[in-house]
């Protein structure tokens, strides 16, 4: 679960703190508050797109930090992504966004967007204020059925999509196989050409960085020449042959010159040895101007040869087998289209089968689905609905299947089953995107789930309802919704109000947990608006009560 959430110079927020706690945690403020800014925050955290204007103005920078408890169901999937909490159990993400860039951590550990969103998507998922409209969206029905009947399709879905990789590269092949036969033919000559050019150059491993650096020595032949000789000048012995004898002279006289008389000849054995060696250096040493330009023509051709078929020996020999391989196919072509056209037979059959078996798996899977959406919509003040999902087959393959599969509604005895678009209103889908991640969260192990303004578009006994089934979904997940609804609010295990001031000539965005006393007068302000009477406050104390009596009958069930 998100523990902690800690936000600094992002928009109108100087700076942040929340503890979130389990069940589910309320956030409510005046309009134009930052309510949907901290949110944001969290969005921003998980690798959301940062546009520049959200740094607060006179800063250099924003941050967020998000910090989670991972429970031990969690810790093999996050082991698998190479991510291990600490030893308090908890893994800290952080974000520091930056005029000209930002960096992502976890546990200190910088990551890139894409690896931050596989790991994130094991511990959060956020409903945003538009997500609804992606049900309008006919590809999202089956990527959320898929969802729900992971655990029977998902090895099935990945098989699937091993042989349809296959099946896209058989038919490519035959695809290619198609043109003419004076085009086989120079495609065959220039193959020829390729082979011969890298097999002529017999190229050998390490061979480059050898010659190179023998290129550099030189390229560099006089001034290396002229540095040791000023060297082998520099560590002549002479002087200190004469330091040696002249210490010798005296130190019988003080036992003290001992120590220096060792010292001066262990410099001189050392000297020697140097001045030896740059003089061997330099008696061997030679510079062949030929050899240096053979040289530059064989780095030459191993660098034009790297520029065509890759950067090393390794990927250079990959593309010799390759196109020996393709040469052989065009020399043989029409034993190698006959057995390519057998094999793309049987695959293509392998693979019809696997989208018939798939896609009976996801007809059964939508049954229970869809019975348990439209149970959820009753809860949800759907009265009379009924609710299925239409299946069609499209002419194609794809990795996922050859289904299209779209949810149908009708939210009215008698009316016939039209799709969402047509029968749903922007509250109604709302409220239908609630069904389903509701139904979702029961088979999800995601532990967090956030809710932006999930209450869109409804009020009375709809907000209610609403308010029950977010209460539900937090029995077993932690659940942090944003809400304007008092009803909402009212089911509150934990309530958090978002306050703006002005403070200096500056606009400041602050958040802070309200105690029961403060969760009743914040009701009485949702409840009242601007004046708040005894009344209000009487009535919103009355809210609490009855939503406390309502979660603990839920519990119940």
């Amino acid at each position: 679960m998100l523990l902690e959430l800690h936000v600094k110079n992002l928009a109108l927020i100087e700076q942040a703190d929340v503890e979130f706690g389990n069940g589910l945690n309320i956030l409510t403020g005046e309009t134009g508050a930052g309510k949907s800014i901290l949110i944001g925050s969290v969005n921003l955290a998980l690798g959301q797109k940062a546009p520049r204007d959200m740094i607060r103005g006179g800063a250099d920078y924003a941050y967020v930090e998000l910090i989670f408890s991972v429970e031990d169901e969690k810790r093999e999937a996050l082991a698998a992504l190479d991510v291990y909490p600490d030893e308090d159990g908890q893994i800290i993400l952080s974000r520091k966004i930056m005029p000209s860039r930002s960096i992502s951590k976890i546990n200190d550990e910088t990551i890139t967007s894409a690896r931050l969103k596989q790991i994130t998507g094991l511990l959060i998922d956020i409903h945003g204020q538009h997500e609804h409209q992606s049900l309008l969206h006919v590809s999202k029905h089956l990527e959320i059925l898929d969802t729900y009947a992971k655990s029977r399709t998902g090895q099935l879905k990945k098989e699937l999509s091993a042989v349809y990789q296959e099946y896209k590269t058989l038919r490519a092949e035959l695809e290619a196989a198609c043109g003419d036969q004076e085009s086989r033919k120079r495609e065959a000559d220039f193959l020829q050409f390729e082979i011969e050019e890298i097999e002529r150059a017999e190229l050998k491993p390490g061979e480059e960085e050898h010659l190179t650096e023998q290129y550099r020595r030189c390229v560099n032949g006089r001034k290396i020449i002229e540095s040791l000789s000023a060297a082998y000048d520099a560590v002549d012995t002479d002087g200190i042959g004469r330091a040696l004898h002249q210490v010798s002279e005296v130190v019988s006289y003080d036992d003290q010159l001992k120590g220096i008389q060792d010292q001066l000849y262990d410099a001189e054995s050392i000297l020697n040895d140097i001045h030896h060696a740059i003089g061997a250096y330099l008696d061997e040493v030679e510079f062949d101007e030929n050899a240096l330009v053979q040289m530059e023509e064989r780095l030459d051709l191993i660098h034009g040869l790297q520029s065509k078929y890759g950067s090393t020996l390794e990927k250079i020999n990959q593309a010799l087998e390759e196109k020996k391989t393709r040469l052989e196919q065009l020399e043989h072509f029409d034993e190698y289209r006959r057995k390519t056209e057998i094999q793309y037979k049987k695959v293509t059959e392998q693979l019809d089968k696997l989208c018939e078996k798939l896609s009976k798996e996801r007809q059964e899977a939508a049954k229970g689905l869809t019975e348990k959406i439209r149970a959820g919509l009753v809860d949800l003040n759907f009265l009379d609905v009924s609710f299925s999902m239409e299946f069609r087959r499209l002419d194609h393959f794809t990795a996922g299947g050859y289904d299209e599969a779209e949810f149908m509604i009708s939210t009215n005895p008698g009316e016939p089953q039209r799709s969402l678009g047509q029968v749903a209103s922007g509250g109604e889908l709302s409220r239908i995107m609630l069904a389903i991640k509701t139904v979702l969260a029961d088979s999800d192990d995601i532990p967090t789930l956030i809710f932006d303004e999930i209450d869109t578009g409804i009020s009375g006994r709809t907000a209610q309802k609403v308010s029950e089934q977010l209460a539900i979904i937090s029995r077993n997940h932690q659940v942090i919704c944003i809400t304007h609804l008092p009803q909402i609010a009212a089911m509150a295990d934990c309530h958090y109000e978002i306050a703006k001031s002005a403070d200096g000539g500056k606009t400041r965005t602050r958040i802070h947990a309200l105690d029961e006393s403060a969760m009743t007068s914040e009701l009485a302000r949702l409840l009242g608006g601007v004046q708040i009477t005894d009344a209000v406050v009487q009535n919103a104390s009355e809210m609490k009560r009855l939503a406390e009596k309502t979660k603990q009958a839920l519990l119940q069930k």
